[in-house]
């Protein structure tokens, strides 16, 4: 006979089971396996493109950041489960409470966050002396309020007043108070918004409409960058930086920027020394790289850890391995498309999507930058880039997914249960 104390120790050692768990582990098998793929990429190329620089810092202690990156691919690993385990109506009860916190945090940030490479991008958490992006929080805030408003407007979706304009302005919103800090983002974010809405069967008319107006800004930095160049071979090229700059705190560095992305810049400019050296990095790889921890550029390129870290993956593993890790986003973004399909909920089907655009089309823009197709940004290589609290909320976004996934294949294998 057993005692009560021999019975609950038993107890916790199933609760604890590791096959317990993966019983317990439910969703789209393939995107578990996407996440836990990627991770692993993620402690191969951080511990590579860190290693001179945590010598540096660290006074020859070369793992220090690979133990920091372990540390977070766990914890992020850990809000995945936890998140898919909740039903996903949860997330839509709690959309407008998230997106109404997201505003104000926003405007704090913007007046009065870390300001660093002269954005203001950062909050920083007391007690665990870390900075945390606070769009990264809204971004997610706000395809979740998204998702929620589209499934409920869709009878009036394409009238103006009752279907476009509510979905519409919290889009404006939270693109109007990120744009100041982190244009780059703020684009992104309202290039997956437009897509959302147009699956959403928002009218095609006043998505042209929204479009054309955000272009507005784009064509001034272009036409500004332009005016520049010309300039710059005379005189005046101070008197238009200094002219830009007073007129707002970023705009010298968008233009700059993309005066280096049309003519290629000088040397001396970060946009344009970045995108050289991941150049180079990517000519040594060649077809099948120099060989895992065999980088040299990581000495020389800024940002080789987060920004630019898909360059380093290139040189180690040449185009083969740069085009295998475009190969598993463009999975992950086709079995979350399979996810949307097959939900009947249209609230879970939406938020799947909205979730798996803004993380297919960041890791595009990321890569983009890195082969010079894209201006420099400053988005990271989602599941890749060093961790940080854009790694955990990732993973929550991810997590998220996979709670709609969990639910779908609940209610399809109810329905084979019902017709047996």
């Amino acid at each position: 006979m057993e005692t009560a104390k021999e019975i609950r120790f038993n107890e916790l050692k199933n609760t604890f089971n590791t096959s317990n768990l993966l019983n317990k582990t439910k969703g789209d098998k393939v995107i578990w396996a996407l996440v836990i793929l990627l991770t692993l990429v993620s402690l191969l190329a951080v511990y590579s493109a860190t290693g001179s620089l945590a010598y540096k810092n660290y006074k020859g202690n070369t793992e220090i950041y690979l133990f920091k990156q372990v540390v977070f691919i766990l914890a992020g690993l850990m809000v995945i489960y936890f998140a898919h385990l909740v039903n996903y109506t949860f997330y839509s009860k709690a959309a407008q409470v998230a997106f109404l916190i997201s505003l104000p945090l926003l405007f704090y940030t913007l007046f009065f966050g870390v300001k660093m490479n002269e954005g203001s991008r950062w909050i920083r958490l007391p007690l665990l002396n870390m900075t945390m992006q606070t769009s990264d929080f809204a971004r997610l805030a706000l395809f979740m309020y998204l998702a929620r408003l589209l499934s409920k407007k869709q009878d009036v979706i394409k009238d103006f007043k009752k279907g476009f304009l509510p979905v519409i302005l919290p889009v404006a919103i939270t693109c109007a108070l990120i744009a100041p800090a982190n244009l780059s983002t703020a684009l992104l974010l309202g290039a997956s918004c437009m897509l959302l809405l147009f699956i959403g069967r928002v009218s095609g008319k006043h998505i042209m409409l929204t479009i054309g107006i955000a272009l507005i800004p784009i064509l001034f930095l272009v036409a500004a960058a332009m005016i520049r160049h010309g300039k710059s071979k005379g005189d005046d090229v101070t008197v238009v930086k200094k002219s830009s700059s007073t007129l707002f705190g970023r705009v010298d560095t968008w233009i700059g920027r993309m005066e280096s992305f049309i003519y290629g810049g000088k040397e001396a400019d970060d946009g344009a020394y970045q995108v050289n050296q991941a150049k180079i990095a990517i000519a040594r790889g060649g077809v099948f790289g120099v060989g895992p921890g065999n980088s040299t550029t990581r000495d020389y390129l800024p940002q080789a850890y987060n920004d630019f870290i898909y360059a380093i993956i290139i040189e180690e593993y040449g185009l083969m391995g740069g085009a295998f890790i475009m190969f598993v986003y463009l999975v992950f973004l086709y079995r979350c498309i399979r996810i949307y399909k097959r939900c009947p909920w249209a609230f879970g089907a939406f938020l799947a999507l909205g979730l798996s655009f803004t993380l297919a089309i960041q890791a595009v823009a990321n890569m983009a930058v890195t082969v010079n197709l894209f201006p420099v940004t400053g988005v990271t290589l989602p599941l890749v880039s060093m961790g940080g609290t854009s790694f955990i909320f990732t993973c929550l976004a991810i997590g998220i997914i996979l709670s709609v996934a969990r639910n779908v294949e609940q209610l399809e294998g109810n329905a084979e249960t019902a017709a047996i």
